[in-house]
């Protein structure tokens, strides 16, 4: 049987995790149904999943929708078996007040759930983040795993991860109150890396090219979790189908930490022409946190420092067979598309 009988909605396809989700499913015989906040960007879409291999795009249909506004979500789910709800509100510059941050973020999750449960969809799958779950975490004898949650006023706390704390909060709680049959899985991934299928590159990448071209002339003590972009589209689709996935979170890392020394001594080795001005050099804590009180960059990186991330992928290996990527093979694969886009 194929699965071409089953329709999946991803929301925000144009996202770096989403295109690749809808790259797999479609890989798959699902029938793939995205939104889009501006339906100009279909092109810019399948123009990325052709890069990831696609030729048949006959699965794919696209929906005028937007996480702020109630229209065409019955539309967007109508039929559809399963939801990906991998979208999240886009903000070009920090809002002034973190509340035009966490609204759109809370307010788009409880709407995505409410019309999945509406339509009679089966489950939805909830891309949350480690932000929700391991930035409160005190005792460093242990990893970090699932059952850890980050606390919303953690001092220091970016609205971004703010924000997704309390959308994951909002959506267990929907989910017991109202839930209905609806089932819910949520995935909480580290920071993503791997392969680009567009110039228009994430965060990662960027912290990653300034690591690479040497515009970071030294390196602050910030060790990464790390998890290859296609791990997390293949463990979306696993928490979709698998029933133990479901009314559980899944953290999704490859193991272990890179720091970022680590990663400009890798790229060094791996690629010294592409690294060959990567610095080795490091600053100390303290002089970060100095500098965050008048430097906008280094106040972004600050929260960042010495954060203890080493967390626990065991459950998402256990329980639904999943097989991750190295960090290596990650880093390796972002910085061949940093490469291949400066080109």
């Amino acid at each position: 049987m194929t699965n071409s009988i089953h329709t999946v909605l991803v929301t925000g396809g144009s996202g770096f995790v989403a295109v690749h989700c809808i790259q797999q499913l479609l890989d798959k015989d699902y029938l793939v149904r995205t939104t889009l906040r501006d339906l100009n960007k279909q092109d810019k879409v399948i123009a990325m999943l052709k890069k990831g291999g696609i030729t048949d795009f006959s699965n794919l249909s696209f929906v005028k929708a937007d996480l702020t506004s109630d229209d065409n979500w019955s539309t967007a789910v109508k039929d559809c078996d399963y939801v990906l709800h991998v979208a999240s509100p886009i903000f070009l510059k920090l809002p002034r007040h973190e509340d035009e941050m966490i609204r759109p973020a809370v307010d788009g999750t409880i709407r995505v759930l409410k019309a999945a449960r509406d339509a009679g969809a089966k489950r939805v799958v909830m891309t949350s983040n480690f932000g929700a779950v391991g930035y409160s975490h005190k005792d460093k004898t242990t990893l970090i795993t699932e059952e850890s949650w980050t606390d919303p006023n953690e001092k220091g706390l970016s609205a971004y991860n703010k924000s997704k704390v309390l959308a994951e909060r909002a959506a267990w709680d929907f989910m017991e109150q109202e839930g209905g049959s609806l089932e819910l899985s949520v995935i909480n991934p580290m920071g993503i890396f791997g392969p680009s299928f567009t110039k228009d590159l994430s965060s990662g990448f960027e912290l990653l090219q300034k690591v690479m071209d040497g515009s970071m002339k030294a390196l602050p003590n910030i060790s990464l979790g790390i998890v290859d972009v296609r791990d997390v589209a293949d463990l979306h689709i696993r928490a979709m189908t698998n029933p133990q996935a479901k009314g559980q979170r899944f953290l999704a890392l490859s193991g272990g930490t890179m720091s970022l020394l680590e990663i400009a001594d890798f790229l060094k080795n791996e690629m010294p022409e592409a690294a060959a001005n990567a610095s080795t050099k490091t600053i100390p804590n303290w002089s970060i946190r100095i500098a965050a009180l008048f430097n906008a960059q280094a106040k972004a990186i600050a929260p960042l420092v010495g954060i203890y991330r080493n967390a626990s992928n065991e459950k998402a290996r256990t329980l639904l067979g999943w097989t991750p990527r190295s960090n290596q093979e990650a880093i390796l694969a972002t910085a061949k598309s940093l490469v291949e886009f400066a080109s």
